[in-house]
């Protein structure tokens, strides 16, 4: 039987501080037997889960999950995850420089990272839950011009999750060549086909197999 074709959407996530590397394998192997689009998991584990499963689209964060490390700090980070196996990117911005409506600070550490990670992906997570509309539709124009892959809406450590509206918020105000992340609380296949019907291309989750597997 072929996996639910859902599955290709999903980023299969564990970045607990405590995650073991037992449960890092067992994300993996699930990664690979239903065919998702990634796993995304702590950089400490990038380069075991390399060396164990050779052919995996491995992610990992950067700068997580508060996201106001140095960009010099980001970038050292990156290229590590990089070197040890890390096929994509997920950084978080510095929320004090938006809170400081230093737009342009964030765009151009944004372009930093993007010219480390090359070919390789890159998503910015905002962290939608701190932000009011007009520093979303910012951080929206700041992607674009920094030409990331991905806008992520969330770390899934804040005080909110992802959120429909914001979706349709950054549909609106990406460029064409952006895509659309949402993580964190997303729970059932209803809220998943929600989400990739108002624009997404990742759906950033924990709970994959047991929003898929239910039926």
């Amino acid at each position: 039987m072929q996996p639910n074709p859902l599955f290709t959407y999903i980023d299969h996530t564990a970045l607990k501080p405590y995650t073991t590397w037992d449960e890092i394998k067992t994300l993996c192997q699930e990664a690979v037997t239903y065919q998702m689009a990634s796993v995304c998991i702590p950089g400490c584990y990038v380069k075991k889960a390399r060396e164990d499963f050779k052919s995996l689209n491995i992610c990992t964060v950067v700068g997580f999950p508060l996201g106001y490390s140095t960009t010099e700090a980001k970038i050292a980070e990156t290229a590590a995850a990089l070197k040890d196996g890390a096929n994509e990117i997920d950084m978080v911005i510095n929320l004090c420089d938006i809170k400081n409506k230093d737009y342009v600070k964030a765009e151009k550490e944004i372009s930093l990272l993007k010219e480390v990670t090359g070919n390789n992906i890159l998503k910015v997570i905002i962290e939608t839950c701190y932000l009011d509309k007009s520093e979303k539709i910012e951080l929206c124009k700041a992607v674009t011009r920094a030409q990331a892959d991905y806008i992520k809406t969330s770390t899934g450590f804040g005080t909110a999750g992802a959120a429909l509206e914001d979706i349709k918020l950054m549909k609106s105000n990406i460029g064409p060549a952006v895509k659309i992340k949402a993580a964190g609380g997303i729970r059932s296949k209803e809220e998943l086909e929600a989400y990739i019907k108002a624009g997404c291309s990742r759906i950033g989750t924990s709970s994959a197999i047991s929003m898929l597997l239910k039926e």
